[in-house]
């Protein structure tokens, strides 16, 4: 698809309003957008902008909406969110506000404008029981009140009728600042031994790709919006976090990092209590993505592989 369908589907040149810029997605979405059009990209801290001063601080509706307003977008991507999972059990009202309120007002405001949301989620919408990964279908039902907020957001956008796109995703990771696979090799250069999560089964996904698919779906949904609705994105494959801290270490290993670690010990998760539950089947099925938009995903070893030789050269 061409720039020139694209500016007859908005009318004019593109405009993107893109929320959560420095996050592990925004940063990535910074760099995809901008083939599209003119992107506007806010973090929680006021910036200038051709239109202004603005932030896109979620916690603060009255403002969000303010901006968005002014702004005008054609686009709107919102990359933030309140994701600090424990946290979530005791930061109740924030949690609510930035996962649930804020995405409500996003969606106000895009129908308002005739703008397309593009939105992520998680599968902590899910309860994580059974081994069959989840179909945009199945029923839904948070094991903790992180999953609760984010399923009540994708619900309110929903329900608004604006036209939107949301991405369930899991276990987020980038080249850029902190995730699992950096900790387990920092952990590993220090200590003989590591025990690692081995019952909770998942897809590590990078930024990069929850970037590159969604530019790629919000471009021919801004031709088709009856492709609007939610989908779930993950890379092909499924592991543990035991299994994908071995894989780590054996390339880390295996690239000339001397590391002192000899054994990774599998363990439960109920041998590793956190104040909020985390679901144990974390698998997502992406027919629906991959049908409506003919795409191909990568298995998630080819992401992590990438996002490790960017670490390791540094």
């Amino acid at each position: 698809m061409d720039r020139q369908e694209l500016r007859n589907a908005c009318g004019h040149r593109m405009k993107i309003l893109l929320l959560g810029k420095n996050g592990q997605v925004g940063w990535e979405l910074q760099r995809a957008l901008n083939v599209l059009g003119e992107v506007v990209a806010l973090d929680r801290h006021v910036a200038p902008t051709a239109y202004g001063p603005f932030a896109g601080d979620l916690s603060d509706l009255a403002a969000l909406r303010e901006s968005i307003r002014r702004i005008a977008p054609n686009v709107i991507v919102n990359a933030a969110a309140y994701t600090a999972v424990d946290k979530a059990e005791t930061e109740r009202e924030l949690a609510h506000t930035v996962n649930a309120l804020a995405s409500y007002v996003m969606a106000e405001e895009a129908k308002r404008l005739d703008a397309l949301l593009v939105h992520y989620s998680t599968d902590y919408v899910f309860d994580g029981t059974g081994t069959e990964p989840w179909k945009e279908t199945d029923a839904v039902a948070p094991v903790n009140y992180y999953g609760a907020t984010k399923l009540e957001g994708e619900q309110l956008i929903v329900a608004s009728g604006c036209k939107h796109l949301i991405f369930r995703t899991s276990w987020v990771y980038a080249a850029r600042g902190n995730n699992f696979a950096k900790t387990m090799l920092r952990l590993a250069k220090d200590r003989e031994t590591l025990n690692v999560i081995a019952d909770q089964i998942g897809v590590p996904t990078g930024a990069d790709l929850l970037a590159d698919i969604a530019v790629a779906a919000l471009q021919k949904t801004l031709v088709n919006p009856e492709l609007c609705g939610i989908y779930h994105l993950v890379p092909a494959g499924e592991t543990s976090w035991h299994a994908y801290a071995t894989f780590v270490i054996e390339f880390a290993r295996a690239n000339g990092e001397r590391l002192a670690v000899n054994a990774i010990n599998p363990i439960a998760t109920t041998a590793y209590p956190t104040p909020a539950s985390r679901p144990l089947n974390s698998r997502l099925a992406t027919e629906k993505l991959r049908d409506s938009f003919s795409l191909h995903l990568p298995d998630w070893q080819s992401g992590v592989t990438r996002m490790l030789m960017e670490a390791l050269n540094k």
